[in-house]
């Protein structure tokens, strides 16, 4: 059964008297009328984005569901589509997303959920809900859409076919999947294992009649090891970086280029103070963007991956306090303009351009490009 989504539109707030270093706000946005979560008082939580019918789109997660904005004109960016969790309030600590084939895909990690697939095809006009059940699973932390292979990844061990993207099926389920995230490109996944490190595996023969994976390459020890968070793959493959998720531990650079034998060759830090705490990153081109609790956004330039540098940042969260979780908690650097979408657990969505000529950088090397 589709239901049809109600538009929602609110007013932008603009927020000024930001720390930044070449980097421009274009737009923010909040909803002062939603409640934060229990647990760590976040209004907000992830963002992503997706290009349709030759628009660019921001996804904001919050405790009330999944909100879409159209920022094909970022400074006139406006909320055109609500998507109401299962489940709402102040439970909620985190929605995922993953977009595939004019579908978005809609996880939560809190409460009886569901799985919400939103046809997204006729945006900006309308959006759809095409599914919304908990039968294959209610919660999960993260989902990850091999593109390549048509397959979602939850961070609950399975995988799911998308050759019909209204209604998935399940292809596979192994523990080595149980972690807190994953990168997969061309079912090669690079798990973010907690406690236990990365993990690599191949799932390129897994089928329903063939139940198996083979893992080619892990890196279980490392130095400033903690609680592997989150990674993203460099687009040729040969280098990801990885956060763990603890107070003052640097990003990981690693060659990854011979899985056998992966290392950390560089590490990765916003400088601010020792209680810093990278969350979650994606790689493009010659850049790694993070989502730092606390610090707000940070571009490294990592064309010598040996030594990445600090290009820009723009601090998303004012008080200058590291208690709790708070602050940046997601970013979405991909949008072929090359606007960074980035969300902050208190004070919303921002869209905020880089100054990479400012920064010393010939703009014609910026890869506008998403590649994941």
């Amino acid at each position: 059964m589709k239901s049809i989504l109600f538009t929602l539109f609110l007013f932008p707030i603009l927020l000024f008297s930001q720390t930044s270093l070449n980097a421009n706000l274009l737009f923010s946005w909040q909803d002062t009328s939603l409640i934060g979560s229990s647990a760590f008082d976040n209004i907000y939580n992830e963002v992503w984005g997706f290009v349709q019918n030759g628009n660019e789109f921001a996804v904001l997660g919050s405790t009330a569901g999944t909100h879409i904005f159209d920022v094909t004109d970022p400074e006139n960016s406006i909320q055109v589509a609500f998507v109401e969790g299962k489940v709402q309030g102040p439970q909620i600590i985190h929605r995922d997303f993953h977009d595939y084939r004019g579908y978005l895909y809609i996880a939560c990690d809190e409460g009886p959920s569901s799985l919400q697939i939103v046809d997204i095809s006729e945006l900006p006009d309308t959006a759809i809900v095409v599914y919304d059940s908990d039968e294959l699973f209610d919660r999960a932390h993260n989902i990850f859409i091999d593109t390549l292979n048509a397959k979602l990844y939850t961070t609950n061990g399975t995988i799911y076919s998308l050759d019909n993207p209204e209604e998935p099926t399940l292809l596979y389920q192994n523990s080595v999947l149980s972690s807190h995230d994953m990168y997969v490109k061309n079912d090669t996944a690079f798990i973010n294992s907690q406690g236990n490190g990365l993990v690599v595996a191949d799932f390129s023969q897994t089928t329903l009649e063939n139940q198996t994976h083979q893992e080619i390459g892990s890196l279980l020890s490392y130095s400033q090891q903690g609680y592997n968070h989150s990674g993203w793959l460099s687009s040729d493959g040969n280098y990801y970086v990885m956060a763990d998720e603890n107070w003052g531990l640097d990003m990981k650079m690693l060659d990854v280029s011979d899985l056998s034998n992966i290392e950390v060759i560089s590490f990765i830090s916003s400088n601010v103070d020792e209680n810093s705490i990278p969350h979650n990153q994606i790689i493009n081109g010659d850049f790694v963007y993070t989502a730092y609790y606390h610090d707000g956004l940070y571009v490294h330039n990592i064309s010598n991956p040996m030594y990445p540098y600090l290009v820009a940042y723009y601090d998303t969260f004012s008080p200058d306090h590291h208690n709790s979780y708070m602050g940046a908690w997601g970013v979405y650097p991909l949008l072929p303009s090359g606007n960074i979408l980035v969300s902050d657990m208190q004070t919303g969505l921002y869209i905020i351009e880089i100054d990479y000529e400012s920064a010393g950088i010939e703009s014609e090397s910026i890869n506008r490009v998403s590649l994941y």
